[in-house]
């Protein structure tokens, strides 16, 4: 009788030992799976940023003319730019690196130009406003350049700053240098260099900016007026995802 009740506890003691490992084993693999679900999640998504090959589709700029209009002005290139191999958007140009990961590049935009008596949409090619890429996060974000309109000048960019000639949109009118900053709320320089709209004017309106390093500055010309140099003063402005303001 002793025996069997030694049996019975020796049998007890083995059962509670085997469900305490299993409570134990248990427990652990649970951590673990949590630890590594947790790591996972944290861990950023790497983006792939990439651009198209060249094509060629037609294109009339604004102030083209029958004796104006050359083969060349009467097509446009455009690339489409991919984000882990999905079409993004259409963009025309170079791109200008602005950092190791960030860059700029003009949209080209596809307008429908049918008139409300056309039985079917009419698609017309135009350069459009300028955008900013990550490549690390993937972010397409159009940029707001102050005053800008791609029939009256190109922008050239320098780090990150973008010098172009800028109309007005408010009733005085007015063509302007500008001089923008990415990240800035205001342009850097914005100066009335002489009268808009104008009839009869030079095409382009202003020549492209020259810019120069040390010290900073830039030069904007109209086409029909005298140059004009600006000094460029101040840091980056740009915060890119991830980064410390107080770092910039």
């Amino acid at each position: 009788m002793k025996l069997s009740i030694f049996r019975w506890l020796s049998l007890a003691d083995l059962i509670l030992g085997f469900s305490c490992r299993r409570r134990y084993l248990l427990t652990l693999f649970l951590a673990l799976f949590t630890l590594q679900t947790a790591q996972l999640l944290a861990a950023p998504k790497v983006h792939t940023v990439t651009l198209g090959p060249n094509r060629r589709v037609p294109y009339v700029p604004a102030d083209a003319t029958p004796e104006t209009k050359s083969d060349e002005s009467s097509t446009l290139r455009v690339r489409a730019l991919y984000v882990d191999d999905r079409q993004k958007e259409w963009t025309t140009g170079e791109i200008h690196d602005v950092t190791d990961r960030t860059f700029t590049v003009r949209r080209a935009l596809r307008l429908n130009d049918a008139l409300p008596t056309d039985s079917a949409p009419h698609w017309v090619w135009e350069p459009g406003p300028w955008l900013m890429a990550d490549r690390t996060t993937g972010h397409i974000t159009a940029l707001h350049l102050p005053d800008f309109d791609s029939a009256v000048s190109n922008v050239v960019w320098f780090r990150d700053y973008a010098a172009y000639c800028g109309v007005s949109a408010t009733a005085k009118g007015g063509l302007f240098a500008i001089v923008a900053q990415l990240g800035a709320r205001r342009a850097v320089v914005q100066k009335q260099i002489g009268k808009w709209p104008q009839t009869n004017h030079f095409i382009p309106v202003c020549q492209p900016a020259k810019w120069q390093r040390l010290p900073m500055r830039v030069t904007i010309q109209p086409t029909s007026g005298e140059a004009t140099t600006y000094d460029v003063l101040g840091s980056s402005s740009l915060i890119e995802e991830g980064d410390n303001a107080d770092e910039n």
